[in-house]
């Protein structure tokens, strides 16, 4: 019976143990801390990873919040096919999950950034916590925001034309990929409680 109590729940997998940044490596500027039992965005723009394993045919769950600020900016990288070298490499050879309370449908959260926009929004007030899991299905991507499907997103679907620098690389990505999530600038908080994946 013991066992079974240190089992995660439904299955679940911590990947973030709540107190430090092992398994997890820093590219780009800025950094993560640790404040309160939660990870916080720090600095410029850089990407935290896990560079544990990769994940294919998984559900991953982050459990985040803005504080106050309306124009707090993160994301949740997936799909990236090698360990990401500098800050930039998950926007370009993953999908960015965004994570903005007040960008337009095709940047905020839920949304693969400027790729595929949201059908619903579903983020609670700024200071509550939300949890968000993003489904990894063969080339198929689900984002649930709060229990609610605000995103589903085939990889060979027509996305629009790529208009600015910093907009993705279009084209397919891969099917195994690593995760990370992004500090975006010096003035954008976001707090992450947990980062978990199923299997």
């Amino acid at each position: 019976m013991l066992g079974a109590a240190l089992l995660p729940a439904a299955g679940w997998e911590k990947l973030w143990n709540g107190k430090d940044l092992t398994g997890w490596k820093q590219v780009g500027w800025g950094n993560f801390v640790v404040e309160d039992g939660a990870l916080k965005t720090t600095g410029g723009m850089g990407l935290l990873f896990y560079e544990v394993e990769a994940f294919e045919n998984a559900t991953l769950r982050v459990v985040f919040k803005t504080p106050t600020e309306k124009g707090a900016n993160s994301g949740l990288y997936i799909r990236m096919p090698e360990k990401p070298r500098d800050a930039w490499y998950g926007v370009h050879n993953g999908y960015e999950v965004q994570i903005d309370a007040t960008g337009d449908d095709w940047h905020c959260t839920g949304a693969l950034y400027s790729l595929s926009k949201v059908t619903a929004r579903n983020m609670k007030p700024l200071g509550e916590w939300n949890t968000m899991e993003v489904e990894l299905k063969g080339d198929v991507t689900r984002v649930k925001l709060n229990g609610k499907l605000v995103n589903e997103f085939k990889g060979d679907q027509a996305v629009p034309e790529r208009k600015m620098w910093f907009e993705p690389v279009r084209g397919p990505r891969a099917r195994k990929g690593y995760i990370g999530i992004q500090n975006h600038g010096a003035k954008d908080t976001v707090f992450f409680k947990e980062i978990s994946v199923k299997k």
